[in-house]
């Protein structure tokens, strides 16, 4: 519940228990825990339930993590990531920090719309690889169960990315990778430095195939 976050911090294996214990975790460095900045920052932590927030206001746990005051920094398992915010600006509130978060929280796997897509493009991996599907099937429920398992296996290796045909903004994505809407469910891998990519229209995913298709592709 709201009331719960953020959880207080008060040390370092507290803290580095917390991160490493979520996909995505947002810890917020404030000296002074009742500051302006760290109330902002507790509004955003009531407005985003499924991301876990953590304070931190011990001089030990903000030189660990080499934070100056009032920075709120975003860790990401996926890639081994860390983004930072610097709330001593004036003009950064709740709003702008749910924001700073919604771009930046990419997970196992990441669903691909116009917000993630800064997180996406800014991402250190080097391979991505999109499952381009109807979430609306009635089989999309277990090929996400799949395509998830598989991502598990490539952690800091590949971001593996679900991307929704039903979505309008999405048709561009589709056009790029030249498929029409019958040949989907599809398998896009995508090398960022060079835009070297290769597609597979796939009708039942399963883990092996998955595998197969990114090693492939790898090599």
């Amino acid at each position: 519940s709201a009331t719960e976050k953020p959880i207080h911090l008060n040390s370092i294996p507290d803290a580095e228990a917390f991160i490493s214990g979520a996909e995505v975790a947002v810890v917020g460095f404030f000296q002074d825990p009742q500051s302006p900045e760290a109330e902002q920052f507790r509004l955003a932590a009531g407005q985003i339930p499924e991301v876990p927030f953590g304070l931190g206001s011990s001089a030990a746990v903000l030189s660990h993590y080499g934070a100056s005051e009032n920075t709120v920094a975003l860790f990401r398992r996926v890639d081994n990531d860390r983004r930072d915010l610097d709330m001593n600006d004036r003009e950064v509130d709740a709003k702008k920090l749910i924001r700073f978060v919604r771009m930046n929280e990419l997970r196992l796997v990441t669903e691909y719309n116009p917000v993630t897509a800064i997180g996406v493009m800014q991402s250190s991996l080097q391979f991505n690889l999109l499952l381009i599907t109807d979430k609306m099937s009635p089989k999309h429920p277990e090929r996400m169960r799949k395509f998830r398992a598989a991502a598990e296996l490539y952690k800091g290796k590949i971001l593996f990315i679900l991307l929704d045909s039903n979505l309008k903004s999405n048709e561009r994505v589709l056009s790029y990778f030249q498929l029409k809407k019958s040949q989907l469910p599809a398998l896009a891998i995508f090398h960022t430095p060079d835009d070297e990519h290769e597609v597979l229209a796939v009708d039942d995913i399963s883990i092996e195939r998955v595998q197969d298709f990114c090693n492939r592709f790898r090599q």
